[in-house]
């Protein structure tokens, strides 16, 4: 008996977690700002309590949750019409290398180590700080980086190649069912995938990932694994 009510709770607060956890938006562990995680972390720690205590109501665990996370979607509200405010609670980005010269003073004041610099750099592919022409450390923690014009990967333009301003392929169907949010972007139903596969003497059924674009190309992977299918549509 007690195991069921362990499990009830700890069904319905994996629910409700989920559910905060998606209200306050979609982000990354390491791109939570300082406020959020602060949430996330006292979320978890009280979704626990009931759980681990049948003696405590259910009700004691879900009121301090919603309220958390109420509190944090008003708080984000609030920041983005507040700047001053939204640089009290989440700071400001703090640039540590500009023109190729290293900071030390805010690298100083941010705590960054020698060691925390280069591990982040190595995160953007970068081994050598001579490449580095401007860095950012953003207020999530995560550095972004310029590199130096003589250390950059040449552009497509600047080689003089003409490139397809095009958007990339998308999934359009997947194990055997349409997405039909991604078919309609592509002025497509279901109804038309169906008959591009059945055209070709594919089934949707055998159908493990499709993707297409607006050009026309499609390709597909079935079930049964092996090579991409082309599945080009007749111009």
């Amino acid at each position: 008996m007690i195991l069921t009510i362990v499990l009830i709770r700890a069904v319905l607060l994996y629910i409700l977690v989920i559910f905060s956890v998606r209200l306050m938006g979609k982000r990354q562990l390491g791109e939570l700002q300082p406020s959020e995680l602060v949430v996330t972390i006292l979320v978890s720690n009280i979704a626990t309590l009931p759980v681990e205590d049948t003696d405590i109501p259910l009700i004691v665990g879900i009121t301090p949750i919603l309220t958390l996370v109420c509190f944090e979607v008003l708080i984000s509200w609030i920041c983005l019409r507040c700047p001053k405010l939204r640089k009290l609670i989440s700071g400001s980005p703090k640039t540590v290398i500009s023109g190729g010269k290293l900071d030390t003073r805010v690298l100083r004041e941010l705590r960054f180590s020698a060691d925390d610099l280069m591990t982040a750099l190595r995160g953007q592919d970068i081994f050598d700080l001579n490449e580095v022409q401007f860095a950012i450390v953003e207020t999530t923690g995560s550095i972004s980086v310029m590199k130096k014009p003589s250390a950059d990967t040449p552009q497509r333009c600047d080689i003089g190649l003409e490139p397809d301003n095009s958007d990339p392929p998308q999934m359009i169907a997947a194990e055997g069912r349409v997405i039909t949010a991604a078919a309609k972007g592509l002025g497509l139903t279901a109804e038309d995938i169906v008959k591009l596969l059945r055209s070709r003497g594919v089934s949707l059924n055998d159908i493990f990932i499709m993707t297409g674009d607006k050009s026309g190309n499609f390709s597909a992977i079935l079930k049964s694994g092996g090579e991409p299918v082309s599945l080009e549509e007749e111009k």
